[in-house]
């Protein structure tokens, strides 16, 4: 069984994380969406909020599964059984980022391959970084976000906005 995990903080899952699972769900048997807990980091949404948007994202989809973990990303996937490692790359700064962090996890584990999708051009720009921005700035987030996020944020908002 080909297993994959796609990690990430998905703090909000934006539609050009969607773009990568997408393109890349035939490519394996399961995809695990994890998300990594770093205790460094405060994200702005609550883990659970973040699990939940991946299964209203794909509530049909039998392939993905949605999860947590603490700890090396080569730990957790040694833990699932998992190959492969998915990580979508935006600019050629990510790659040599990406490709740092591949080489110690190859060296770490010589049969958990590192996987680089290209986002589609259209997604380029989009991190969640400046979603975030936007949101806590009370703009228009529309064009960055599933519809099941979008909605999720929108009710979760203390402003009542049409946007």
């Amino acid at each position: 069984m080909r297993i994959c995990v796609f990690p990430g903080t998905f703090d909000p899952i934006t539609l050009g994380h969607k773009d990568i699972i997408d393109r890349a769900l035939d490519m394996f048997d399961q995809l695990i969406i994890a998300i990594g807990v770093n205790s460094a980091k405060v994200p702005m949404f609550p883990l659970e909020q973040r699990l939940q948007w991946i299964k209203d994202i794909y509530p049909n989809e039998t392939r993905i599964k949605a999860d947590s973990y603490k700890g090396l990303t080569v730990d957790y996937c040694k833990k699932v059984n998992a190959r492969y490692i998915l990580r979508g790359i935006r600019y050629v700064s990510d790659f040599e980022y990406e490709k740092a962090i591949a080489d110690v996890n190859r060296s770490m584990d010589s049969n958990i391959e590192t996987i680089f999708l290209t986002c589609t051009p259209q997604y380029t720009s989009i991190a969640s970084t400046l979603v975030r921005d936007i949101i806590r700035n009370e703009g228009d987030v529309s064009q960055f976000l599933p519809e099941a996020v979008l909605r999720s944020i929108k009710a979760q908002s203390p402003i009542n906005n049409d946007r």
